[in-house]
C-alpha cells in the first residue's frame, strides 16, 4: 500500500468521523477529535515510514544496481578468460589429436610392415632371400667391390650365398645364410618345460645340420679357407643360440663354421677390411721401393748434371771477366785517342800513332 492510498484512508476516516461527532453532540465529538488527532499522528508516522523506507529502497535498488554492474562486469570478464581458456584448450587438443593421427598412421604402417615381414619369413625361400639380401648389403657397405662376389661357383658344383676373396693364408671365405625360425618360434611359444625341452632340442638340431651342412659343402680343400661363416640374420635367434645351446656353439667351433648375427658379421668384415688394405700395402711395398730406386738415380744424374753446369758456368763466369778487361782497355785507349785527336795546342805533325807491335801485345791482352 503506498502513500497516496494510505492518506485517502485518513480523510475517510476523518470525513466519516466529523458526520459521527455532528450526529452524537459534544462529548461524542470530543472523542472523535482525539480520535481523529490519534488517526493524524498516525498517518504521519506512516507517512514518514514510507518516505524512509522508500529512501531505504532506493538506497538499496542502487546498490543492488551497483552490485550487479560489478557482477556482471566480472561475470563478463571470467566468460571472456574462460573462452579465451577454452579456445586455447581446444587448439592444443586439435594439435595433440593431430599428433595422435600422425602416430596412429605410423602404427598403422608399422603393423602392416610387420604383418608383411611375417609374410615373408613363413615362407622359407622368402625367408632365405631376406637372409640373403640382408648379407648382401651388410658385406657391399662394408667391403671393396672386388673383395667379394655373391652367388659364386665352387669348384665342387655348389655355389655359396657370398665368397670373400681373401689372400692365403687364410684363403676364399664362404658366408651362408641360415634363418632356423621356425624351431625357434616353437621355442619361444612353448607353454610347459617339457614342450620348452623338445623345442629346444629342435632348435639345437635344425641349427646343428646347417652347420654340418656348410662344412660339407663350403669348405674345400686347396680352394678355399679351413673355415666358413654361418650368417644368422636376427641377433634374437642368434642370442638365444648362445644362451640356451652352448653345446651346440661349441660343435659348431670344432666343425670350422663360426655362425655370426648381423652385428657380428659387421665387426668381422671390417676386420676383413683391415687385413685387405694390409695386404694391399704389402703388395705395393716392392713397387714403391724400386720406384724410390729409380727416383735416386735420377737424382744423382741430376746432381751430375747440376755439377757439370755448375763448371760451365765458372768458366763462362771468366770468360766474361777476361772481356770485361779487354773491353776496358780498348775504351781506356779510345779516349785517349779522342784526346789526341782534339787537343788544340799540339801540332797535327807532332801527333803519331802508336806502334804496330804494342797493339798487337794490347789486343792479346
Amino acid at each position: 500500500m503506498d502513500l497516496q492510498t494510505i492518506l485517502l484512508v485518513v480523510l475517510g476516516l476523518m470525513v466519516i468521523g466529523m458526520f459521527v461527532v455532528v450526529l452524537k453532540g459534544d462529548k461524542a465529538r470530543n472523542e472523535a477529535l482525539a480520535w481523529l488527532t490519534q488517526v493524524s499522528e498516525t498517518a504521519e508516522r506512516l507517512s514518514a515510514s514510507q518516505s524512509e523506507l522508500s529512501g531505504r529502497m532506493q538506497q538499496a535498488q542502487t546498490d543492488m544496481n551497483e552490485r550487479m554492474e560489478t557482477f556482471s562486469k566480472r561475470l563478463g570478464d571470467g566468460l571472456t578468460q574462460q573462452t579465451e581458456r577454452t579456445g586455447k584448450t581446444l587448439k592444443e587438443l586439435h594439435e595433440r589429436l593431430a599428433v595422435i593421427d600422425s602416430a596412429q598412421q605410423k602404427i598403422t604402417d608399422l603393423s602392416q610392415q610387420v604383418v608383411g615381414l611375417q609374410d615373408i619369413l613363413s615362407n622359407k625361400q622368402a625367408r632365405g632371400a631376406f637372409g640373403e639380401i640382408q648379407l648382401n648389403d651388410l658385406v657391399s657397405g662394408i667391403l671393396p667391390p672386388n673383395a667379394y662376389s655373391f652367388q659364386a661357383q665352387l669348384g665342387n658344383g655348389r655355389r655359396a650365398d657370398c665368397l670373400l676373396d681373401l689372400p692365403k693364408p687364410p684363403g676364399p671365405i664362404v658366408i651362408d645364410s641360415k634363418f632356423p625360425l621356425e624351431s625357434y618360434h616353437a621355442l619361444r611359444n612353448a607353454q610347459d618345460d617339457e614342450a620348452k625341452q623338445r623345442a629346444l632340442r629342435a632348435f639345437g638340431a635344425a641349427v646343428t645340420k646347417h652347420v654340418q651342412d656348410i662344412a660339407e659343402r663350403y669348405i674345400v680343400p686347396g680352394e678355399t679357407a679351413e673355415s666358413a661363416l654361418m650368417f644368422l640374420p636376427s641377433e634374437a635367434v642368434y642370442a638365444e643360440l648362445h644362451a640356451s645351446l652352448p653345446d651346440v656353439v661349441e660343435r659348431s667351433f670344432r666343425a670350422k663354421v663360426w655362425i655370426v648375427s648381423p652385428t657380428t658379421l659387421m665387426a668381422t668384415l671390417n676386420t676383413v677390411r683391415a687385413v685387405l688394405k694390409d695386404v694391399h700395402m704389402r703388395e705395393q711395398a716392392g713397387v714403391i721401393q724400386e720406384e724410390v730406386l729409380k727416383m735416386l738415380e735420377d737424382v744423382t744424374r741430376l746432381d751430375d748434371r747440376v755439377d757439370k753446369l755448375q763448371r760451365h758456368m765458372g768458366q763462362a763466369e771468366d770468360d766474361l771477366r777476361q772481356i770485361r778487361i779487354s773491353t776496358g782497355k780498348v775504351t781506356s785507349r779510345g779516349e785517349k785517342i779522342t784526346e789526341i785527336e782534339m787537343g788544340e795546342d799540339s801540332p797535327a805533325e807532332e801527333i803519331a800513332p802508336p806502334p804496330g807491335p804494342r797493339l798487337v801485345e794490347d789486343g792479346g791482352s
